[in-house]
C-alpha cells in the first residue's frame, strides 16, 4: 500500500532498543517484499517471531489441471461450488497461470484452531456474501458484502465470519497487488482523476496483542505445499508497527465510475494491477450520453489477454441468462462481444445497475478439473442467432 500507516507503540528511532516493562527487549521484524526494495513495515513483537516447536504434515494442494491450452469460451456456475466448513478446504481453484490463480470459496466456519500464511502470493478476497473480521498480526479489518481484502504475502491471518453462509472470490497473485500506476503521482498519492482515493480504504485497526505461550498452529502455503508449523508463542503478539506493507480493504461500492459520451473501454474500470494481469470493477453507472450512443460494448478481439468476468449482482446488460456467481471466460485469440439482442436492448437506456469483477490476464489461463465440473457446456455457442 503506497502510503504510511501505524498502530500501537513504536520506538522513536528504528533499529534501536525498545524495551518491555520487565526490561526485556521487544523483537523488531522487517516485514517487506521484493528483497529490501519493495513495500515494508517494521513490527515489534513481544516474543521472538521465530520460535518453531515442531513441524507437522505437509499437504500437496496443487490444482489439478484439466485444460492446459484453451481457445474456448466458457461459463462456469460459481454458486454450484458446494459450501465446506473449513476456510482453506472450501477454496475451489478454477483458473491459473504463472502469474495468478483464482477461484471461489464458500466457507461455513471461522478459522479458530489455526492461523494461515500464504508465503508465495498476495491474496485478494472479494466478499460476495457474508461479513466478519479479518484478523492479522498488524490489526483487524471488518468486512462485508462488496469488500475487496488485499492481504500481502507473508501476512499471518485468521478470518472470523459472522454467519455460516459465505461466498468469496479469491485470487492469489505471485507479484505484489498495487493500485494502478496511472492513478498515482510519483509520490504514490492517488490523483484527482482516480476513481477512488485513500479515504475510501479500510485500514487495520484494533491491534490485539496476545502475550501467550503454548502451541499455535500456522498453516503456511509455499510452492503449492501446505506446511503445518507449530510455534511456541501466539503470532499476534505485536505491540506496534509502522510502514507501508499491510492489509487493507476497499468496497466495490466506493468505486466511482468513469463515463463518457460514447462507450468507454474496460481500462476505465481498473481497480488493481499486478504483473501481467489487472482487476476491474463494473459498478452502477450512467450510460453513454451521446444522442446516438450504443451503451452495449462493441465487439473486440482478445488478442493479448484472457478476459474473465465474475458476475456479482444486478442486470448484466451485454449477456443473456447470466446469474450471480457465474464466471465467463473469453480467451485471447478470438473476438467476443454482446450476445444476440443485447446491443439493441441497450439503445435508449440511461443507466445500469450491474456489479461485476473482471480479471484480465496477459498470459493464457489453464483450467482446473473443478472448473470443468462447473461448466454449463453451452456458453461458446451463445452468440448464435
Amino acid at each position: 500500500m503506497p502510503f504510511y500507516h501505524t498502530l500501537g507503540q513504536i520506538p522513536a528511532k528504528r533499529h534501536t532498543q525498545f524495551r518491555q516493562a520487565d526490561g526485556g527487549l521487544y523483537y523488531e521484524q522487517l516485514f517487506g517484499t521484493e528483497g529490501f526494495s519493495g513495500m515494508s513495515s517494521l513490527l515489534y513483537h513481544t516474543h521472538r517471531p521465530t520460535i518453531v516447536k515442531s513441524i507437522g504434515e505437509t499437504l500437496d494442494v496443487s490444482p489439478e489441471i484439466a485444460v492446459n491450452k484453451n481457445l474456448k469460451a466458457y461459463r462456469f456456475l460459481g454458486y454450484n461450488a458446494k459450501p465446506v466448513a473449513d476456510f482453506l478446504k472450501s477454496r475451489t481453484p478454477l483458473m491459473l497461470n504463472n502469474d495468478v490463480a483464482f477461484g471461489v470459496a464458500a466457507p461455513q466456519q471461522s478459522m479458530t484452531d489455526y492461523f494461515y500464511k500464504n508465503a508465495d502470493a498476495d491474496e485478494m478476497l472479494f466478499i460476495h456474501e457474508g461479513s466478519g473480521t479479518l484478523k492479522t498480526l498488524v490489526g483487524n479489518i471488518d468486512f462485508e458484502y462488496g469488500d475487496y481484502l488485499i492481504i500481502p504475502r507473508g501476512m499471518i491471518y485468521q478470518i472470523q465470519f459472522n454467519t455460516d453462509n459465505n461466498r468469496l472470490l479469491y485470487l492469489e497473485s505471485y507479484s505484489p497487488i498495487y493500485t494502478p500506476k496511472r492513478y498515482r503521482n510519483h509520490f504514490g498519492q492517488l490523483l484527482e482523476h482516480s476513481p477512488y482515493c485513500e479515504r475510501d480504504f479500510k485500514l487495520p485497526k484494533n491491534l490485539e496483542t496476545h502475550n501467550e505461550k503454548g502451541d499455535f498452529l500456522i498453516k503456511i502455503k509455499k510452492q503449492n505445499q501446505l506446511h503445518h508449523y507449530v510455534y511456541g508463542t501466539h503470532p499476534f503478539d505485536v505491540v506496534g508497527w509502522d510502514g507501508y506493507n499491510f492489509p487493507y480493504g476497499f468496497s466495490i461500492h466506493n468505486f466511482e465510475p468513469i463515463t463518457g459520451r460514447v462507450h468507454q473501454p474496460p481500462p476505465v474500470h481498473q481497480t488493481f494491477e499486478a504483473h501481467n494481469f489487472v482487476v476491474c470493477s463494473f459498478v452502477p453507472r450512467l450510460y453513454d450520453y451521446h444522442p446516438l450512443a450504443i451503451p452495449a460494448p462493441y465487439n473486440h478481439s482478445n488478442i493479448d489477454s484472457d478476459e474473465v468476468l465474475y458476475y456479482v449482482d444486478g442486470d448484466f446488460m451485454s449477456r443473456n441468462n447470466i446469474k450471480r456467481g457465474d464466471f465467463t471466460l473469453h480467451p485471447g485469440g478470438i473476438p467476443h462481444g454482446p450476445q444476440p439482442g443485447a446491443t439493441e436492448r441497450s439503445i435508449g437506456k440511461t443507466e445500469t445497475h450491474e456489479l461485476a469483477v473482471m480479471i484480465d490476464t496477459f498470459r493464457p489461463l489453464m483450467l482446473t478439473k473443478q472448473a470443468l465440473g462447473l461448466d454449463d457446456g453451452e456458453y461458446y455457442k451463445s452468440w448464435m442467432e
